[in-house]
């Protein structure tokens, strides 16, 4: 397995969080050094951190372990640990060890940023992501600023999230994520903007998350 890449840097208005950026892999022969990163901010009194995963491709059980075992430190001292930008893949264990009822996970490091920085910062984890996924199946008609409606979308463009996401996935079951992803943020879409794991999930509950069942069910369609 390749190695692992550990940067620090401060961020928010103050200069009091820390997003530790990691790549490659968390494994038992690397986790050392992100535990030592994490370690080292928690000594020197900084307990508002962001670990970015965007470019990492496996977690194993230590390095999760390493998220679990000071999370109730942080959080008692008034401090929060946040993951952002987690592969599919990744998320994927994720959620299937049930660790999102434990750690915080966002699409990107400015949302958890801007978690830190809400005020009123009252909501649990669980409900906030009901709340999104609400608001994605729903997609409420005067949504202002992720979802802008747009009057020269084609009338055959499904009107939920969800039905365009099926629609693109299936005329082009080779694309990925990121590719769904830019393609609903265009005029045929209506400019939708969603994380790759939103997608991820929406497409997962539709049983169109892998090539194969996208191109079992638009052969049927077409058939």
């Amino acid at each position: 397995m390749e190695g692992i890449q550990v940067s620090v840097e401060k961020t928010g208005t103050q200069k009091d969080i820390s997003i530790i950026k990691v790549g490659g892999y968390i494994d038992t022969t690397t986790s050392s050094e992100l535990e030592r990163a994490l370690d080292s901010l928690l000594k020197s009194g900084v307990f508002r951190v962001i670990i970015d995963l965007r470019n990492v491709d496996y977690i194993s059980s230590a390095g999760w372990g390493i998220f679990i075992s000071e999370i109730k430190g942080i959080r008692e001292r008034g401090g929060d640990l946040k993951l952002a930008n987690m592969i599919p893949d990744v998320y994927e264990v994720f959620e299937l060890l049930e660790f999102h009822y434990i750690l915080k996970a966002y699409d990107s490091v400015e949302a958890a940023i801007r978690d830190f920085n809400r005020a009123d910062g009252a909501r649990t984890f669980i409900e906030e992501e009901s709340a999104e996924l609400d608001s994605v199946q729903e997609e409420p008609e005067n949504a202002e600023t992720e979802i802008r409606t747009s009057e020269g979308a084609d009338e055959d463009v499904p009107e939920g999230l969800e039905e365009k996401i099926r629609k693109i996935a299936l005329d082009h079951p080779s694309w990925g994520h990121g590719q769904i992803a830019r393609e609903l943020d265009t005029d045929r879409y209506g400019f939708i903007r969603v994380g790759k794991l939103t997608i991820w999930k929406l497409l997962r509950k539709m049983h169109l998350n892998s090539q194969k069942q996208r191109e079992a069910i638009a052969g049927r369609g077409n058939g």
